[in-house]
């Protein structure tokens, strides 16, 4: 079997500004979740069996208390956030897993998915459905990939490579010094993805770059400078891999077996009312 998991925050959001507004028969705003329930009822009709939806529930995590510039929710229109609990509920009545994250985000809810799955010998494939560079961390080999469903990317770690410059495992590094505009922290000044793709790809970690200068290897170039800016911001940049590491300790499922769809629950049709949607009551019974 493959195993599909998606990143429901990104579909939410993709979908809030490529689909038309749209209200209930309540006026609550349920124009993205429209869209982010075809797209997964697609994925059905297109023959997947196993799939876990992870989701933001509220966009503050315990990263937030890590690092004060750390991501919120702060700026997000509220039409848009309103969403997330209808569409973490209409995907539970659907049949689909779903686990809305409050103390952790959706992307730990998806490492460890991935990595418990992994473990399955019944799993032939693990695809993570998210753009997202964090995920990439996650990546094995053929095994455990990434999607880029809008794209039709499919990334392995050889993809991520061929990307980043650096493998998966050094992916939480990379962005340490790189830093992640969406996440709020902004890396090591003068480190760039091109210096960091190639002293990351020669020493794996942090930990494994040499302190003094001149034991970098040659091909480096302003290695001096770069060790300077490094060493001068060394707690910083451990935090901020600190905060790009994914956790893989999220409470998930019990067994693959869980996430496998077997049809909508008798409450979807309620919701699928109240959407005023009744064609995704009749393409989930098809399907």
């Amino acid at each position: 079997m493959d195993v599909y998991l998606i990143d429901g925050t990104y579909e939410l959001f993709r979908h809030f500004f490529a689909v038309p507004a749209a209200v209930d028969m309540n006026g609550q705003q349920i124009g993205a979740v429209r869209g982010v329930l075809n797209s997964v009822l697609s994925m059905i009709e297109r023959g997947a069996t196993h799939i876990g939806v992870a989701t933001d529930h509220v966009v503050d995590s315990f990263r937030n208390d890590l690092y004060a510039g750390y991501k919120t929710s702060e700026g997000v229109p509220q039409e848009l956030l309103s969403q997330f609990p209808v569409l973490e509920e209409t995907l539970e009545a659907m049949g689909v897993v779903v686990w809305p994250m409050v103390y952790y985000e959706a992307d730990d809810a998806l490492a460890s998915a991935a990595g418990k799955a992994a473990q399955d010998d019944r799993v032939r494939q693990v695809l993570i459905c998210t753009p997202d560079k964090d995920l990439s961390q996650c990546v094995v080999g053929t095994r455990v990939v990434q999607l880029d469903r809008r794209r039709q990317i499919l990334r392995d770690e050889a993809g991520v490579v061929a990307k980043f410059g650096v493998k998966p495992r050094s992916i939480p590094d990379y962005l340490a010094v790189v830093g992640d505009s969406a996440d709020g922290f902004p890396g090591v000044p003068g480190w760039g993805a091109k210096t960091a793709a190639l002293a990351l790809s020669r020493y794996s970690h942090l930990e494994e770059i040499p302190k003094d200068w001149r034991e970098w290897d040659p091909s480096i170039r302003n290695a001096r400078v770069l060790s300077t800016a490094l060493l001068n911001a060394w707690n910083d940049a451990l935090l901020f891999r600190t905060l790009a590491t994914l956790r893989l300790d999220v409470p998930v499922f019990d067994t693959v077996e869980d996430l496998g769809w077997k049809g909508p629950r008798p409450n979807f049709e309620e919701h699928c009312h109240r959407m005023k949607s009744p064609e995704l009551l009749a393409r989930a019974i098809r399907s």
